[in-house]
């Protein structure tokens, strides 16, 4: 479901994995500029917003998200990384015009970002969720 992922910011590589506190992920809003956003929330991280770094697009669509007022947004990344069933990682690398959906909660003045998820495609069964990619 996304444990990690690569991106290029201000000429920079980084390689961020969710469990990291400081974990941020690039995000694009409705075509205005790449900013860095904090990915999720740890279950120890202060906050009221869900503790998890990952919205499935069914609870979504099912409104479960409404009252933290989400917002969608592009998280540009290179590639991510997910583990298969037997615990091994495995990194997907993005075409150009492809993009992760993510989820922007807002809560009073806390903010997070969360990886839109959905059922693995036929060809990846070895997982058990995955990261809903669009195409610009």
């Amino acid at each position: 479901m996304c444990g990690g992922v690569e991106y290029k910011h201000d000429g920079q590589n980084h390689r961020v994995y969710f469990p990291y506190p400081d974990a941020q992920l690039p995000v694009r809003k409705r075509d205005g500029p790449i900013e860095l956003v904090g990915w999720g929330r740890r279950k120890e991280q202060p906050g009221q917003l869900p503790p998890s770094g990952w919205a499935r697009l069914e609870s979504v669509l099912a409104h479960k998200w409404d009252r933290w007022n989400p917002q969608p947004v592009k998280i540009i990344v290179d590639r991510f990384m997910e583990k298969d069933q037997s615990k091994n990682s495995h990194w997907f690398n993005l075409q150009q015009d492809e993009f992760i959906q993510g989820l922007l909660a807002t809560r009073d003045e806390e903010q997070r970002l969360y990886v839109v998820t959905i059922e693995p495609p036929a060809d990846r069964d070895a997982f058990r969720r995955w990261p809903r990619v669009l195409v610009a």
